[in-house]
């Protein structure tokens, strides 16, 4: 063998690349030994709403279950892998099909008939699941089995890097936040419903923009960076609880740009120029104030000049800072909230962004309960 010959089949996953590319390259590797495999998915656990959520898939045919998410307490079977703290394997999946669950029924719909589900932890804190699939019965013998598990804890690895990343970036930034002793109308049941709120509209346009579901896991995760900006905004202006004059008003509007400074130094100090998703943190946070028909800041952009990861998260800010009570204000109804989404629709807002959020009260409704405020904020 010439010296140079051997390629390493793995040797995508130390590249700047999508995490998807990554798995992709792990499947198709783990496919060369085992062709009995179909498809290799990952699904990521929200511990504070209980949901698990697709991320990445790869294998022969299309995805089965793109965008898509349920309760962990509705799957019984999952849940069972948790309490025994073991892999599981299923030799047919017609034993789930009186279940009536989403997910088996498009699984199986596909031609996979098998599955083998590893739980996913880091430092022992369960975060999802890996699932292989096959379209043959009883393929995972204990022989096979012992010859997968590496593969299923590469996956694991890859996707923990990738996320170990922008779990210690976010974690980073709550810390400055708390040690420049931020005090403005954003308490943390704010962020966390408006994340979900920009994972829901981000969701129910993927029809009209193919997001994948890394994509929309990253507006989840970065939503809560749209204003790190106001930790250069001084507290007189930032806690100021009447009508801002228009002195203040310019300093308050520079809060987007001095987002896009923050990110762009915490980019630099984390290394993290060479990663994908470092444009969506810089969009949301510098364009989030934008407005469809041009009359935002700082740039005036306006309809599709506006990324649309910003234009997810303006709807998003504005409907929970509308339903939030404030030191200024009374909260909201969700109608009068609504009504005002859709007279800012097409001026301020992006309408179909507004279509699809309201379209989807009930589970906006469920964010709410799940996440509302107390004496704490």
């Amino acid at each position: 063998m010439a010296m140079f010959a051997h390629e390493d089949r793995l040797g995508e996953i130390h590249q700047n690349v999508s995490l998807i590319r990554k798995i992709d390259s792990i499947y198709r590797t783990l496919k060369t030994s085992f062709p009995v495999v179909s498809r290799i998915s990952a699904a990521l656990y929200d511990p504070k709403s209980d949901i698990l959520k697709t991320f990445v898939c790869s294998g022969d045919e299309a995805n089965p279950l793109v965008n898509y998410q349920a309760k962990l307490a509705d799957a019984p079977s999952l849940v069972e892998i948790l309490q025994k703290g073991r892999p599981r394997v299923v030799n047919d999946l017609a034993l789930f099909s009186g279940g009536g669950h989403e997910h088996t029924r498009r699984i199986e719909e596909e031609g996979h008939v098998s599955s083998y589900t590893m739980p996913m932890y880091v430092r022992g804190v369960f975060f999802g699941f890996i699932f292989f699939n096959s379209r043959e019965r009883a393929p995972f013998t204990e022989e096979v089995l012992s010859r997968i598990d590496p593969f299923g804890h590469l996956v694991a690895l890859t996707i923990i890097s990738d996320l170990s990343i922008l779990q210690t970036l976010l974690a980073t930034v709550k810390t400055a936040r708390d040690m420049a002793h931020l005090r403005d109308e954003e308490t943390g049941a704010h962020q966390d419903r408006m994340s979900r709120y920009a994972r829901l509209i981000a969701r129910e346009l993927v029809r009209e923009y193919g997001f994948t579901d890394e994509y929309i896991e990253n507006i989840f995760i970065f939503a809560p960076l749209h204003d790190i900006g106001k930790m250069g905004v001084p507290d007189h202006i930032l806690l100021k609880a009447g009508r801002l004059n228009e002195e203040e008003y310019v300093q308050m509007k520079s809060h987007t740009t001095k987002g896009r400074q923050i990110i762009d130094q915490m980019v630099e100090n984390f290394e993290l120029n060479h990663v994908n998703y470092v444009g969506i943190m810089r969009n949301i946070a510098e364009f989030h104030h934008e407005a469809m028909d041009g009359s935002g800041y700082p740039m005036g952009k306006k309809g599709e000049e506006i990324p649309i990861e910003a234009r997810i998260v303006a709807v998003a800010d504005i409907f929970d800072a509308l339903t939030s009570k404030r030191p200024y204000k009374d909260p909201w109804s969700n109608d009068e909230a609504f009504a005002m989404l859709r007279q800012l629709s097409g001026v301020r807002l992006d309408p179909a962004c507004v279509s699809v959020f309201i379209d989807c009260r009930a589970e906006i409704e469920e964010i709410q309960r799940q996440f509302a405020e107390n004496s704490f904020g």
